[in-house]
């Protein structure tokens, strides 16, 4: 006898189910690229009809840019959180090179090169890299300014010395795509050795340097720190979303 007790659907207000969209988004494009970021694409990850996407995003490009912004600000949350009430400027960034080395890092390193290639024919997406590189730029310097300010880094000019490193990093973040396996340690450490040199410190300065209540291994603290894509919802269509009263019966 079938059961007279129906399942009861909750209703997502129009902010979690964009949120819940730009998410979905922002997870294949990191994983897969840019271009796989598409209305369709999105809606069959949700298992909702396309038109409930173009509801909240009606032109591709934007969900394309939104969901770069939201990868891009994760991996900086991630590498260089805003709020830092532990920990001096010395062990984070030890931390932020920690993290951006290596293999577990080369989802973002991808996207970044994606986006900044498909750029020169998105102007919306272009906006988003700029507001992007200038986010890093920002937060870098700010590290490096209360370094200064504390008496553990030395340099003239904060924002130069971010740019620097960032350029460096971005120039080994462009070899994600290809082995790595024969590089020279003074290229692995480039970054690392950059940052020395225009802060003041001494060589190996910003080598394993411990947060507080962390483990000794820096690839345990990889594996701790280390971001993740969104998560994807897994659940059905919302039939109270606008664009879904419209499915046929």
């Amino acid at each position: 006898m079938p059961s007279s007790v129906q399942r009861k659907r909750i209703r997502k207000t129009p902010e979690a189910r964009r949120a819940e969209i730009v998410e979905t988004a922002a997870r294949v494009a990191l994983t897969e690229g840019l271009e796989c970021v598409t209305l369709r694409r999105i809606a069959e990850e949700l298992a909702v009809r396309p038109g409930l996407i173009s509801h909240y995003f009606p032109s591709a490009e934007d969900l394309v840019a939104e969901a770069f912004s939201v990868a891009a600000t994760g991996e900086l949350d991630a590498l260089l959180p805003a709020d830092r009430p532990d920990g001096s400027p010395t062990q984070y960034l030890a931390r932020y090179f920690a993290l951006s080395d290596g293999e577990a890092y080369d989802d973002i390193s991808r996207l970044w090169i994606n986006a900044r290639h498909l750029s020169r024919y998105r102007p919306v997406l272009r906006d988003r890299v700029a507001e992007q590189e200038l986010a890093s730029d920002d937060r870098l310097s700010g590290l490096i300014r209360e370094g200064v300010e504390r008496g553990e880094f030395r340099t003239d000019d904060p924002r130069a010395a971010a740019i620097q490193i960032l350029v460096v990093l971005d120039g080994l973040g462009a070899h994600a795509n290809t082995d790595r396996s024969d590089r020279p340690e003074a290229v692995t450490r480039m970054a690392v050795t950059t940052a020395e040199r225009e802060l003041g410190l001494p060589y190996g300065a910003l080598t394993d340097v411990r947060m507080p209540g962390e483990p000794a291994e820096p690839t345990e603290r990889v594996r701790q720190a280390e971001p993740t894509a969104p998560a994807g919802p897994t659940d059905q269509a919302d039939p109270a979303d606008p664009a879904e009263q419209a499915r046929p019966a």
